[in-house]
């Protein structure tokens, strides 16, 4: 969690109007194939939160093209499951994650 003073790719995105936001900083590696390094800030429910979080765990000196594929199901089994109400706070940072992505290539 935090943020990275150098990086390639900054993105936020998420539904202000329930509270969940989460915010990317990514460097990636020289060739751009690679997450050297991701940071993130979120706010909002726990479900959001936890799904940053578990994001960046699983991106980290990943591909590009790994992260891309990633989704709100992956992330879903990577935290045991979420409660089904909460599932959609998951897709704010698969989102974002995207959107920055994109951006970087």
């Amino acid at each position: 969690m935090g943020e990275l003073k150098e990086f390639d790719v900054k993105a936020e995105g998420g539904n202000p109007a329930c509270g969940d936001v989460v915010r990317l900083w990514i460097k990636l590696d020289s060739n751009k194939k690679k997450i050297s390094d991701i940071k993130f800030k979120a706010f909002g429910c726990g479900a959001c939160i936890a799904s940053a979080s578990a994001m960046s765990e699983m991106t980290e000196g990943k591909t590009v093209g790994y992260a891309l594929k990633l989704t709100r199901e992956d992330i879903s089994k990577y935290l045991d499951g979420l409660p089904e109400q909460k599932k959609k706070c998951s897709n704010f940072s698969t989102e974002v994650l995207q959107k920055a992505l994109k951006d970087a290539v």
